[in-house]
């Protein structure tokens, strides 16, 4: 093997120790993963080979990314797992279908979330007879499903016998193996350089030819190697000059010897790089129709091996055979391949390849690439729909049609985050149609609002395509109109859109739905929350109203604002089920936060970190950020300061008025009400819907406690107007403590208490508790202050709202009587995710159900298992059923 010396790779000592430890680990059951990356030539390759020589003892399981297979979704998994298939029978129903329908066994859609599950569970299953080695060459051109759901896995395989290696190319455009560990593979040195290069070449060398040979590779051990073989004796005597980068010198070296063979040889190469399956059974159909003895012509290639597989020597002979060819010669191979390619077994693939044989616009193929990219959104394959769409709206010879689905694939690259191509795609759009040109501009705002680089208000578009619709769709025209306010809400510039949107057609007396929701929120901007509550009151106190499902976290807002919990809940409860039920990594992760913060005002911790820790397990299954907002509101509630202000320092600028509400909460409940006063007033001043309404309260109290009585007033007053809008028992109850704060009035602390008494709402409750004793205690009735300061810190210390219970036990012990102390919870010594298991766990799931739902392999759901036993003083499943607090 070229590059290998005495059994060692020349200057790949360290990477080969290691891979070898990584195998070692495997061995023992510690699992993991590494990513080596490099240039072309670097070594990559070899480094694979050597690592499949050392794994005595594993099942070694092969998958190749293709550069032109990007746009199948799961098409390198598929491959990776195609040894192991059989073993799919064991796995879960659900399990086992999600796997069969992403790789294209079975027809459906799958639950994205159980397809890492599910690769993670059939992982597991095969390592349980012998350690397992996964090796993924040409990583860089994985698609984009099945790299997601390898580097899912790569983070999950700890507790297992699994070994997972990346090979990628640098730069690689794939963020999810910048996750995980890596290891960047360097230019050989000089002394290192030599030794190759006299390895690989036994014959004599001028010094100055050598010299010349070893300036031009570089330190590329593959140049090393294919330099003298490029430039020939001639070469070597007289001098050469080569391309400027080292992946040239290394094409051109594999270019040169493909240049020799016979028409018949090239063309059989050219049919074998446009196939990246590298089934030999579909190369030798598509040679014979052809027209071509393979047989024979297999005998005279280079670099391409032809067996089981047909597999080429170098990632980068595929791809230099396959520029190499005449455009002419490539569209041959792939009508070929088209041809042999099974129409049942594999549609999407034969689509693909005709497409690439198309030389002009083609209706018929553009609409199988159609029909392709609808089979690829429904396996969860966002990136191949794209691809397809793309392709399907350059061969498309109908203007009309050429636009829908130039929009359409816009619409996919947006979804998939990739917008520079959403945006460059989005320039080729013309079209006269009313109807097209408002779903451009729709898509155009919603780019503008995903990419905020400076460019044009998002709300600008969603309002240019109102216009376009105002007079041939006025419904639709008001949806627009909607979203503009929604999104106008989410970018703070409210005000501005409402004026504009005053201005859109009439549609009569609201009645419900989106209309009156948009009149409503008119209404607010314009006449305040009294007229917009007549209006949106009802709409919103509708959980089921179909204007939440299709925007929930508006509805959450709105809630919030009118102090309306029944229907924040409700809302939210409805979210969470439409997710699940649809499988959608988008809505799901929305819904858990709204629950989980519903939860955490409810003062069922417990619940909310396990919603929270669903949530994040959701985030880190599909790559994407998790939502911070539950997590603040929690982390304000339960009042840890030290580990709440490290979090809210964390936060990004978008998260800024959470944050500020949420240090408001949790310096009234340390009694630091300078920095509650700063906080809450920076919140309300900003005037976010939801977010400035519950700042309110936080905002009266810490403004009385620190004098601002005129402060504190005209936040009563704007609270008062919310709250008497919505009319619902937690704002009143709100309302009624806010206001005996700043009138000293001692009916209205009962009228508040009274009010909340029957309510969820028991963190309230007992604040307005903790109000009204502070309240009775400055008055000197220090007995009354007892019973109730006594209650109150009962509830909040029981709840686990710490800060306020601690505030409670001062002003109780003020009064002469010494609080019992707090008997610590079980939650309170386990992590987050910790909870989340102890709880399954505690409800009777078993190891491989909660690993499903986490997306963890069992034995880490053990080891997390033996941690909470350990930090519980426990031994069994039993005793940690029979733990009331742990629910």
């Amino acid at each position: 093997m070229p590059g290998t010396h005495a059994d060692a790779l020349i200057g790949r000592q360290d990477e080969s120790r290691r891979l070898d430890a990584l195998l070692q680990a495997a061995r023992e059951g510690r699992g993991g993963a590494l990513v080596l990356r490099g240039e072309p030539g670097i070594g990559k390759s070899a480094l694979l080979r050597r690592l499949d020589e050392a794994a005595t003892g594993f099942l070694v399981m092969r998958a190749s990314g293709a550069e032109f297979e990007m746009e199948l979704p799961f098409a390198a998994l598929h491959q990776l797992f195609a040894p192991v298939t059989g073993r799919l029978a064991a796995l879960p129903t659900p399990h086992r279908k999600a796997l069969e329908i992403a790789f294209g066994l079975d027809t459906g859609t799958p639950d994205p979330f159980l397809v890492g599950a599910a690769s993670l569970g059939l992982l597991v299953e095969t390592a349980q007879e012998r350690p397992l080695l996964c090796v993924v060459d040409d990583a860089q051109w994985l698609d984009r499903a099945s790299a997601k759901a390898l580097a899912f896995l790569a983070r999950r395989v700890s507790a297992e016998s699994v070994a997972l290696v990346f090979a990628a190319r640098e730069p690689s455009r794939l963020p999810e193996l910048d996750e995980l560990p890596g290891h960047s593979l360097q230019r050989l040195d000089a002394s290192d350089a030599r030794a190759l290069l006299a390895a690989a070449i036994r014959a004599p060398l001028d010094e100055r030819v050598r010299d010349r040979i070893l300036a031009e590779a570089r330190g590329n051990p593959l140049a090393l190697v294919e330099l003298p073989r490029t430039a020939g004796l001639a070469g070597m005597a007289g001098g050469f000059a080569q391309p400027d980068s080292v992946p040239g010198v290394i094409e051109q070296s594999f270019r040169f010897r493909l240049e020799l063979l016979p028409p018949a040889a090239r063309l059989l190469v050219t049919v074998a790089a446009a196939d990246p399956l590298g089934d030999p059974g579909l190369l030798w159909r598509a040679a014979a129709l052809l027209g071509i003895d393979a047989a024979a012509a297999a005998e005279s290639v280079p670099l391409v091996e032809f067996g089981t597989r047909i597999r080429f020597s170098h990632p980068l002979a595929r791809s230099a055979a396959y520029r190499a060819a005449a455009p002419e010669e490539r569209r041959r191979a792939h009508e070929a391949l088209a041809a042999v390619t099974d129409p049942v077994a594999d549609p999407d693939r034969r689509a693909w390849h005709r497409a690439q044989a198309s030389a002009g616009p083609d209706e018929q193929v553009a609409a199988e690439l159609e029909t392709s990219a609808t089979r690829a959104r429904e396996r969860g394959g966002v990136a191949a729909a794209a691809a397809f769409l793309e392709r399907s709206a350059a061969l498309t010879i109908s203007p009309v049609q050429r636009t829908e689905r130039a929009l359409a694939a816009v619409e996919a690259k947006l979804s998939m985050g990739d917008f520079d191509t959403a945006a460059d795609l989005l320039t080729t759009v013309r079209t006269g149609d009313p109807s097209q040109a408002a779903r451009a501009d729709l898509v155009r705002g919603r780019l503008s609002f995903a990419r905020r680089r400076g460019d044009e208000d998002p709300t600008a578009y969603l309002l240019r395509a109102a216009a376009r619709l105002a007079a041939t769709d006025p419904a639709r025209s008001r949806e627009c109109c909607l979203d503009a306010v929604e999104m106008g809400l989410l970018l703070g510039s409210l005000d501005h859109v409402v004026e504009a949107v005053r201005k859109a057609p009439p549609s009569g007396e609201p009645v419900s739905g989106a209309a009156a929701v948009l009149t409503g929120l008119i209404s607010l901007v314009g006449d305040g929350h009294t007229a917009a509550g007549e209006i949106l009151g009802p709409v919103v106190a509708d959980a089921d109203d179909e204007v939440w499902a299709r925007r929930p976290s508006l509805g959450f807002m709105l809630a919030t604002e009118l102090w309306n919990f029944d229907a924040l809940r409700g809302i939210a409860t409805r979210a969470v089920a439409a997710g699940r039920e649809s499988g959608s990594f988008h809505a799901l992760p929305v819904g858990l936060a709204m629950q989980a913060t519903a939860a955490v005002h409810m003062g069922d911790f417990g619940a909310a970190m396990e919603l929270i820790s669903e949530e994040e397990a959701i985030a880190d299954a599909t790559g994407a950020a998790p939502l911070v907002y539950p997590r603040l509101h929690l982390a304000a509630m339960r009042g840890r300061r030290g580990s709440a202000v490290e979090l809210f320092a964390s936060v990004d600028h978008r998260m800024s008025l959470s944050a500020r509400w949420a240090t408001a909460v949790l310096s009234n409940g340390v009694a630091d009400y300078p920095a509650a006063l700063k906080a809450a007033r920076q919140a309300v001043e900003y005037g976010a819907v939801g977010t400035a309404g519950l700042a309110l309260p936080e905002l009266v109290e810490s403004a009385m406690r620190c004098g601002e009585t005129e402060v504190a007033a005209a936040a009563l007053a704007s609270l008062q107007e919310r709250t008497r809008a919505g009319r619902q028992a937690w704002g009143l109850g709100v309302e009624a403590y806010a206001r005996a704060l700043v009138n000293e009035d001692e009916s209205a602390y009962q009228e508040a208490i009274g009010m909340l008494d029957d309510s969820a709402l028991v963190v309230y409750r007992a604040r307005a508790q903790l109000l009204y004793g502070e309240w009775l205690r400055r008055q000197g009735r220090r007995r009354d202050a007892r019973v109730v300061l006594r209650s109150a810190h009962e509830s909040l210390s029981d709840l686990g709202v710490e800060a306020f219970a601690e505030r409670a036990a001062g002003e109780l012990r003020a009064t002469g009587e010494q609080a019992r102390s707090r008997t610590s919870k079980a939650s309170d010594q386990l992590t987050m995710q910790e909870v989340h298991i102890a709880r399954l766990v505690a409800d009777g799931a078993t190891s491989k159900e909660v690993a499903a739902k986490l997306f963890l392999s069992p034995r880490t759901v053990d080891a997390h298992l033996r941690n909470i036993f350990r930090k519980l003083g426990l031994t069994s499943r039993r005793q940690l059923r029979d733990l009331p607090d742990i629910r």
